[in-house]
Formats: structure tokens, sequence, C-alpha cells
């Protein structure tokens, strides 16, 4: 069965930087698409970035383009989540997700599992 555990959240600076990991097992990676996902307290959990296993192929959230980059290693079963430039508009529970497709998609609905999220805060 799927599994995914995050790791790497913390307390940062404002312009600091981040690294946090998605270490995911269980499932046929190689035709998943993988997901990050943020929820401040009191709004919804959005879209951060996205990508397709087997291609490589990305796709970001606007507030965070250019700022945030997404990548996985095959050899690790991990997917990171770079994240540099930090403001304190980004503080927020981070979570790894993954869904069976052949699309990247911003849409939460369609991924089918979730890790346990890492709390990111960045102070002012």
């Amino acid at each position: 069965q799927v599994q995914l555990v995050e790791s790497g959240g913390g307390l940062v600076q404002a312009g600091g930087s981040l690294r946090l990991s998605c270490a995911a097992s269980g499932g046929t990676f190689s035709r998943y698409n993988m997901g990050w996902f943020r929820q401040a307290p009191g709004k919804e959990r959005e879209f951060v970035a996205a990508i397709r296993w087997s291609s490589g192929s990305t796709k970001y959230a606007d507030s965070v383009k250019g700022r945030f980059t997404i990548s996985r290693d095959n050899a690790k079963n991990t997917v990171y989540l770079q994240m540099n430039s930090l403001k304190p508009e980004d503080t927020a529970v981070y979570y790894c997700a993954a869904h069976r497709g052949v699309v990247v998609t911003t849409n939460r609905g369609l991924y089918d599992y979730w890790g346990q999220g890492t709390q990111v805060t960045v102070s002012s």
C-alpha cells in the first residue's frame, strides 16, 4: 500500500530556505503524479507544486513560481520541495500527495494518497 512520509519542516527567517522531503513506498510510482500542497490556519488546502514521476514534467502555483523547485530521485523513491526566499505567507503545514494518472494536476481532489504533513513556519 502507498505510504508517504514528509520531513524537513521547521522554523526559518524570512528570506531563508528549507528543503522538504517525501519518502514514497508501496506504489508503482513510475506512473504516478506527485504533488505538494499546503494549508494555513483558516484557509483551504492549496496546490503548491507537482511533478510527473516518469517524465519529470512540473507545475507550480503562481505564488511560489521562481522560489520553489520540485524534484524527484528515482533511486531513493523520494520527492523534494526546495523552498527559497521564504515569506511569512508561506507558513503552513505542507503535505506530500500522489495520484495515478498521466497528466500533472493541481486538483487536490484527484490525489488519492497523502502524507502526515510537516510544519513550515517563516518568521518576519
